[in-house]
């Protein structure tokens, strides 16, 4: 069954894009800890991230980089977390979190509440930054 990160990817369910390439994909996360959160997948569905192959380990890795420093430019924080967690979607993917301290990437802190409007400012703003 597919995941609803693999429905994502296949334009079957919208998302706030930030970045793609033929192999990944950066969207806003719906539920963010910060604004500027965002997931990056691998577009070969594989659910545990350590079982990617390693090419595929090492470019997520690269391309979840070059999406974070995009973040770093347009969101002010003092860094971009990186979070794998694995157990909510069964697709592996990283977490970027703008954050001003460790605190910021406690994922039992409230989730922000944002206008569709604001999703596209911010999802605009990040891929401007990554070109």
């Amino acid at each position: 069954m597919a995941s609803i990160f693999s429905k994502i990817i296949a334009g079957e369910i919208p998302c706030y894009k930030v970045a793609e390439n033929e192999e990944f994909l950066a969207f806003l996360d719906i539920f963010p800890l910060k604004k500027g959160h965002t997931l990056v997948i691998p577009k070969k569905e594989v659910d545990y991230i350590f079982d990617l192959d390693s090419a595929t380990y090492e470019g997520l890795m690269n391309f979840s980089a070059r999406v974070a420093r995009a973040i770093g430019r347009v969101i002010d924080c003092k860094r971009v977390g990186v979070s794998v967690i694995g157990l909510e979607v069964p697709h592996a993917h990283v977490h970027l979190i703008p954050i001003q301290g460790v605190h910021d990437m406690n994922f039992s802190n409230p989730k922000l509440q944002l206008t569709k409007e604001e999703f596209k400012a911010i999802a605009a703003s990040i891929a401007a930054a990554f070109q």
